[in-house]
């Protein structure tokens, strides 16, 4: 695709999903804005086909914010006032799978195949934690049964590193989910190292709930933080995968 086509292209699907977004009330005005900024990135540096995953998990995991929302808000776990998120909920998903959207599109030309496809596996596997973090807070409040990653012992939902049944088995099909179709998306094909962003989507949703009940808890992390620095650590383990193993 030429540069100036991704260009079009990538600013039209930004606009669009922000304003709709911001519209239906999912996101706040600064958070469509970040939105904005994060979806024209990905798809002018990465690819149109980065950016539509971008879209497909973003439109995901709002609508996964959405879902009973009323119960979710009876006891104080919803986003916002009524589900809407911030540019600081956008920005600590966004900013992992901008920095290495930026690294692909800068070295591209000068990079071997290998640290090419290194980098796109980064980039997706940004978007299966994100996408397994989400889903497990999102969904994973309507179980009751909760215990601390660190410790086992039994605390209310919604507690920073809380871990239940259903928030991890949902999460889990979130990552294989996102995984799937973003290997699909950018390689038209399915091969075996589409396990490692999945199993990375994984390790970071569990690498956030141990930050989460460690630093979080002790206030030295924002959630936000905890979101950017998991995605950063899982994406940096799945490219140490592709490049060493």
């Amino acid at each position: 695709m030429e540069l100036l086509t991704q260009i079009v292209i990538s600013g039209i699907l930004s606009v669009a999903l922000s304003v709709i977004a911001y519209k239906l009330r999912m996101l706040t005005f600064t958070g469509a804005l970040a939105s904005l900024v994060v979806g024209y990135t990905v798809g002018v540096f990465g690819s149109v086909e980065w950016l539509i995953l971008l879209v497909i998990f973003t439109s995901a995991g709002l609508i996964a914010t959405k879902m009973d929302l009323s119960e979710k808000s009876k006891y104080g776990l919803q986003e916002g006032n009524s589900g809407e998120r911030t540019h600081k909920n956008v920005l600590g998903v966004g900013i992992p799978a901008c920095v290495f959207a930026l690294l692909y599109g800068v070295f591209h030309t000068q990079l071997t195949g290998q640290y090419d496809f290194a980098l796109t596996v980064a980039f997706i596997t940004t978007l299966t934690v994100a996408a397994a973090d989400t889903v497990a807070s999102e969904i994973g409040v309507r179980d009751k049964r909760v215990w601390l990653i660190t410790t086992f012992e039994r605390v209310r939902r919604g507690t920073n590193g809380g871990v239940s049944v259903i928030g991890t088995l949902s999460s889990t099909v979130a990552a294989i989910f996102t995984g799937l179709i973003g290997w699909l998306l950018i390689f038209d094909g399915i091969s075996a190292y589409v396990l490692v962003p999945i199993t990375m989507g994984v390790v970071g949703n569990f690498i956030d709930s141990i930050l989460g009940a460690t630093l979080e808890n002790k206030g030295e992390i924002s959630k936000y933080a905890n979101n950017c620095v998991s995605a950063f650590l899982s994406a940096i383990l799945g490219m140490g995968i592709v490049l060493f193993i």
